[in-house]
């Protein structure tokens, strides 16, 4: 498929998507949103890639936002329908077996913000800004915003990052828990390569279950959680990758994982 808004670059075990319509300042729409779920599944089915990296196009922003042009008309069943498709695109970055790294390499308001929290960790230049405007929009956030802020940095901020629609920095982005670094922007993408390495060179089924756990974890209680975690470290024991794993540690070596 040739993607008109955004683009998917494979480099050896890595893909980079990028949001590219910088004309909108990255903003999503539609079609938008669409090639991004495909991207997805493209990067999910493809053996050789082991993290994916999510930035956008140019200096200024990485997504500024939903499409206002585009939600302006919109009728309650339309904003319903754009909102569950939004949803579901965002979900699809959790849901893939693969860490998937945000280069926020500048605006992330509304839907760019709800972008970066769906991906595993956020990486951000001194010069991203932060925001749930929508609330000055007269809508709330649509794409999983009220869910996962609250989870990240907690109920009380979000409610007042949410309310507020109040914009934030880089370094208080930094502060409250929604960014895992802050980097010059010259230096946001290698630093995010930097860490797609060191995560691609550990066991990728490992990582996966790892993600899984998790992210699973998180919505359930502590004792059905546990579980999970069981589950997933004994199917762990059932791959090469572990036995590959210790018998290199015990051999004092460098384990070549496969992924099986």
């Amino acid at each position: 498929m040739e993607f008109e808004n955004i683009s998917l670059e494979k480099e050896d075990y890595l893909a980079i998507l990028s949001i590219n319509r910088p004309k909108a300042m990255n903003a999503l729409n539609l079609e938008t949103l669409c090639e991004m779920e495909v991207a997805v599944k493209n990067v999910k089915a493809d053996p050789n890639i082991k993290v994916m990296i999510v930035t956008g196009t140019g200096e200024k922003s990485f997504v500024a936002g939903a499409d206002i042009n585009f939600m302006l008309p919109l009728s309650p069943s339309e904003g319903r329908f754009f909102s569950d498709l939004g949803e579901r695109v965002m979900r699809q970055f959790e849901l893939l077996e693969k860490p998937v790294i945000a280069a926020v390499n500048g605006f992330a308001l509304g839907g760019g913000c709800e972008l970066a929290m769906s991906c595993d960790i956020r990486l951000a230049s001194e010069t991203a800004i932060f925001a749930q405007p929508e609330v000055g929009l007269g809508v709330i956030p649509g794409f999983g915003g009220t869910q996962r802020l609250p989870r990240l940095i907690g109920e009380g901020r979000a409610k007042e990052l949410t309310y507020t629609a109040d914009v934030i920095n880089a370094q208080e982005a930094y502060r409250i828990g929604l960014v895992n670094h802050v980097y010059p922007l010259e230096q946001l993408m290698d630093e995010a390569k930097k860490l797609a390495k060191k995560i691609a060179s550990k066991a990728p089924l490992a990582v996966g279950y790892a993600k899984h756990a998790i992210n699973k974890g998180l919505q359930v209680d502590i004792d059905t959680a546990m579980g999970i975690e069981s589950d997933m470290f004994g199917m762990c024991c059932a791959t090469t990758d572990k036995s590959e794993g210790m018998s290199a540690f015990v051999d004092k070596r460098k384990p070549q994982f496969m992924g099986k």
